[in-house]
């Protein structure tokens, strides 16, 4: 099995340009802000295969994005297991590939460089279409709420990191 880093990526994923698709890059932002040491951070507009090799390596990995479900008020934060997309996980051209998907592959290519713990904090979002750097009302208020969910999924794996 290869040597995985005992760190965390947190990855956000959005547009900056794209109204509420921002979210994730606030909330890594904001987390990178924290300088913590056993995280490492990025902001990105990319999806599916893109995430292996950004992830590869790490022991553990957080996935920041929104979500538009209409199933929730915008502003919710959901916190996923890689499991909850299982449903998603589809044979496609690999330009169309889900992160769900994504992952898979990776741990079918080679799982001793994929993260042991891969979480998802997904962010209910409103506007997705509008071409904007502002974020609505809703959403913008919970980049705290949402750094706070990192914050305890960064915990949690801490003490699992710890207890190995």
């Amino acid at each position: 099995m290869g040597k995985l880093a005992d760190k965390t990526m947190v990855i956000g994923l959005g547009s900056p340009i794209m109204c509420d698709d921002a979210v994730g890059l606030k909330v890594s932002e904001a987390i990178e802000a924290m300088n913590l040491p056993d995280v490492d951070t990025l902001q990105e507009a990319i999806g599916g295969l893109d995430i292996i090799p950004m992830i590869s390596g790490y022991r553990f990995a957080i996935i920041v994005d929104a979500i538009q479900t209409r199933e929730y008020e915008p502003g919710t934060v959901l916190i996923f297991d890689p499991e909850s997309f299982d449903c998603t996980i589809a044979d496609v051209p690999a330009h169309d590939v889900n992160l769900a998907t994504a992952i898979k592959i990776g741990r079918q290519m080679d799982n001793s460089v994929m993260p042991e713990v891969i979480k998802f904090i997904a962010i209910e979002v409103e506007d997705l279409q509008t071409m904007s750097e502002e974020m609505t009302p809703k959403v913008a208020a919970s980049v705290e709420p949402a750094k706070n969910a990192v914050l305890h999924l960064l915990s949690e794996l801490r003490g699992r990191s710890r207890s190995c």
